[in-house]
């Protein structure tokens, strides 16, 4: 199986999580992940699973200028995390609207502050219904993954999206009805 996970991230922590959810994935399976803005569609061709994520900003996905008034609030105060490399390049609502069809299988996921739902919001919900909009069949349901107000993941939640990532692993097998192809491996970009 070759999967694709896809991250936005301003202060890391969902690079992290797109990390552990590829480790889950990799046991026999060839795993690239990679920042929105190396996501392209060529990279998607021969993809069996899309995973796609990114951080909840305002109860929902980003918008430019929620990301802008991140980085430039860091680049005005530096606080205790840095932000990710890719914090400045496009997000995921970007490139959904520069994605064409695609049939794959997929999953969405966020962070976001750790806290019901109701209260902080999800940016996963967003995330899925432009998934399904695209033509990819979700065979999973919406996960977050959990900061603090300091802006640090939750203990444990690394660990909880490797194993999220193994058993999207077993669905997108069952959902395609083969087996792993052997090859393995992951690349990051």
């Amino acid at each position: 199986m070759r999967a694709v996970v896809i991250y936005e991230s301003i202060y890391g922590n969902t690079h992290v999580i797109a990390d552990a959810i590829a480790r889950g994935l990799e046991p026999g399976n060839e795993v690239t992940v990679v920042a929105v803005a190396g996501a392209t569609q060529e990279l998607l061709d021969g993809a069996d699973l899309v995973v796609a994520g990114g951080p909840t900003h305002l109860h929902g996905m980003s918008h430019a200028n929620t990301r802008r008034a991140a980085v430039k609030q860091e680049h005005k105060e530096p606080g205790p995390v840095p932000l990710d490399p890719d914090a400045e390049g496009p997000g995921l609502r970007d490139w959904f609207g520069s994605l064409g069809r695609v049939s794959v299988s997929a999953a969405a996921f966020d962070t976001r502050l750790s806290g019901p739902a109701a209260f902080t919001g999800r940016a996963a919900k967003g995330v899925t219904r432009l998934l399904e909009r695209h033509g990819l069949t979700l065979i999973a349901e919406p996960e977050s993954f959990l900061v603090t107000k300091e802006n640090q993941l939750v203990p444990g939640e690394e660990d909880r999206a490797q194993e999220w990532g193994g058993l999207l692993a077993a669905k997108a097998v069952l959902a395609s009805g083969s087996t792993a192809s052997g090859s393995t491996g992951s690349r990051r970009t």
